[in-house]
């Protein structure tokens, strides 16, 4: 371990002082960073050179052109601090206190590949975490004799609101109330007094079990990635073993159950689902919601995955086509809850994610209207085809093309894009599709730290110039953001929806030894220099939030990079839209007091929010049931009142419930088709062409 140079009253302390001092200090610090020192973990040599290499890549490369100095190093250390104990659980305000006098020395030591300090502080969290663990399997032992379920206690959840406690007293009291929590959502979920006590020692023996498996490389890849976020979420190091299959993003999204998945604190979250994949089309799964434990097949054990590995879990959720997967999850909707859901393994079919059409009819004012539709699952290119010069390459742009003509055809009186849930893909794609309804002119730019680049669109021809609505929500990202944007700022439709995801960044990967790095290198901006960057896309006419903005999207992730602006480039836009906005948005808002559909999914919404705004849990069993009564009462009064608006039998229980994210989907789209319908009067009324 290193220690600064000191000084005391401006005259430099001697040599021999200065070890004295510093070994003190090391010796202190260390009685209260192992417990038993001779099974401390410590850094491999081959450790500093990967650091040195890693630091170097991101000073070098990262978009931000950061140089590591006092303020990156202190919050390189509260990212550590939080990834290692995010729940503040584990330390107490003493271990931050002798933590926190090193918080402006990792920059000093990440240069010369130092690595002691790091692996001090996670040796205090292997020791804290293996006395948590066998504190609480001591008290599953005795836990229907020695736990009182009656008293008015109650446990902080939101997370900013703990605080790191004083002392280890305070700290298992804690652990106490988490044993308590625990069993009390075992006894909800209906789970048997007699199993209680074996399911919960086959959890923690489990956790234990892991956490002893803990090695250096583990370490040195946690650590690392602390580092590598303080730059932005999306930068991330991959070492030897991650890198070999160092997408998990994509290789689950093409195998298994078609869901992106990420660590957020020690639970496995969902961030987006693979539209058309298994998971999208079981409609028990969405953006938010937290993976707890994995089972296979219909029977099969639920292992524990909580504080698992990624790459774990992900080994877990994968298995042959057609098997199935039991994953309990925490609902992004009712974070107080838990629930087992049951999913079939597939592939995610090419053909499927293709651009599909539709055409709808409608009674408009004493008149049939005739929609178009096209839904984007995402923007695709074969690109072996397309290098290989075959004509006839399939792309996201030559289909909707194929498509448009065939609507043309069929004489469509206005045409929406659906880009739910659509997470992007080739940036070529959004520009060329962006073609399709614009003259020419810049469709996107792009800005790396030493120049600005621009996509156009070069052809003047247009496919479709009848009125346009492109449909957006929370999980729109990235390329359909581009789009999204273009038609927004061009004045060439309107855009309808909620607020999307806001990923705004490109990243790239580094070879670093046997090792990857993924950073940051670039951002997008629309053509009025407004990055697409965190806030996403607004809508013209927004409509209810199906996910919650706090839980999902760039904003939601820590550190990401901020909002802003650079130069806006020259473009000929079409006439304003905003008489025409707010026209829409009157008439939506008068359509919306009446709608069964939609004041349905409000009800939802709000019942969600109202869950997710409590701040504790209580401890007492009996107001626990009381309240989850209450909430099961009040979900199945919302059913009841929709069911019976649309004519449907109503239900008694909640697991009658059938109505599902496709369903909260359909009535959006119902709701968009009535908006179309006013854009197609407002245009002729007001003359617009385009």
């Amino acid at each position: 371990m290193t220690m600064k140079l000191k000084k005391i009253k401006g005259i430099q302390i001697s040599i021999f002082l200065k070890y004295l001092i510093s070994m003190l200090i090391f010796l202190s610090y260390s009685s209260s960073v192992s417990a038993d020192i001779a099974k401390a973990i410590t850094p491999k040599p081959e450790h500093s050179t990967q650091c040195i290499q890693i630091i170097k890549a991101l000073e070098r490369y990262h978009y931000l052109e950061k140089n590591l100095g006092n303020s990156m190093s202190s919050t390189i250390l509260d990212r550590y601090l939080n990834r290692l104990d995010p729940g503040k659980q584990l330390f107490t305000n003493k271990d931050v206190d002798q933590f926190k006098q090193y918080q402006y020395q990792f920059d000093n030591d990440l240069k010369k590949g130092r690595l002691d300090t790091a692996f001090n502080i996670f040796n205090v969290y292997m020791d804290r975490s293996k006395e948590r663990s066998e504190y609480i399997l001591t008290l599953i032992k005795t836990w229907e004799k020695n736990l009182d379920f009656t008293k008015n206690e109650s446990m902080t959840i939101d997370p900013d609101l703990r605080k790191w406690k004083d002392n280890k007293a305070a700290l298992y009291f804690l652990w106490k109330k988490e044993l308590k929590n625990h069993i009390i959502s075992l006894i909800l979920n209906d789970q048997k007094t007699a199993l209680i006590s074996d399911t919960l020692e086959k959890i923690y023996s489990n956790r234990l079990h892991r956490l002893l498996q803990t090695n250096s490389n583990d370490i040195f890849q946690i650590f690392m990635n602390s580092v590598t976020t303080s730059f932005d979420p999306h930068t991330q190091f991959f070492p030897p073993r991650a890198s070999e299959d160092f997408d998990i993003h994509m290789s689950l999204s093409l195998e298994g159950i078609g869901a992106v998945l990420q660590t957020e604190n020690e639970y496995t979250k969902v961030i987006r689902l693979i539209p058309k994949g298994p998971a999208d089309k079981s409609n028990l799964l969405m953006p938010g919601d937290k993976i707890i434990g994995v089972g296979q097949g219909v029977k099969g054990e639920i292992k524990d995955t909580i504080g698992q590995r990624i790459d774990h879990v992900v080994k877990l959720i994968r298995g042959p086509k057609n098997s199935f997967v039991r994953l309990k999850i925490i609902p992004a909707k009712k974070n107080n809850s838990i629930k087992t859901i049951q999913i079939k393994r597939d592939r995610v079919k090419l053909e499927e994610q293709s651009a599909k059409k539709d055409i709808i009819e409608i009674k408009h004012n004493l008149e049939t209207l005739k929609l178009g539709i096209i839904e984007i699952p995402n923007f695709y290119i074969d690109f072996n085809a397309y290098y290989r010069g075959d004509k006839d390459y399939k792309s996201t742009t030559k289909d909707v093309q194929k498509l448009l003509i065939e609507l043309k055809d069929e004489n469509i009186d206005g045409l929406i894009i659906d880009l739910r849930d659509n997470g992007g893909g080739s940036l070529k794609e959004a520009n060329q599709l962006t073609g399709l309804f614009l003259k020419s002119g810049p469709v996107v730019q792009i800005k790396t730290k030493h120049r600005t680049t621009r996509l156009f669109d070069d052809d003047p021809s247009i496919e479709y110039t009848g009125p346009l609505i492109v449909l957006i929500n929370r999980m729109s990202a990235s390329a359909s953001e581009i789009f999204a944007g273009a038609i927004k700022d061009y004045h060439r439709g309107v855009i309808v929806g909620t607020r999307s995801f806001g990923k705004g960044t490109v990243q790239e990967m580094r070879e670093l030894g046997k090792g990857k790095l993924k950073l940051t290198s670039a951002k997008f901006y629309r053509v009025t220099g407004d990055s697409t960057q965190n806030l996403g896309i607004i809508p013209d006419l927004e409509y209810p939030h199906l996910y919650k903005i706090k839980d999902t999207g760039e904003s939601s992730l820590d550190g990401a990079l901020p909002w802003d602006t650079t130069t806006k480039t020259s473009y000929n836009a079409y006439p304003s839209l905003s008489l025409v906005n707010k026209k829409l948005n009157i008439g939506y808002q008068k359509r919306s007091l009446k709608d069964p559909g939609l004041n349905y999914l409000k009800e939802s919404v709000e019942i969600a929010s109202r869950l997710d705004d409590e701040a504790s849990l209580s401890l007492n069993l009996d107001d626990r049931k009381f309240k989850k009564k209450q909430y099961e009462q009040l979900e199945i009064d919302i059913e009841n009142d929709y069911l019976k608006a649309i004519g449907k039998p109503l239900i008694e229980k909640l697991d009658q419930k059938n109505i599902k994210t496709d369903d909260f989907k359909k009535i959006l789209m119902d709701q968009t088709h009535q908006i179309m319908a006013d854009f197609i009067d407002l245009s002729k009324d007001l003359a617009f062409s385009w």
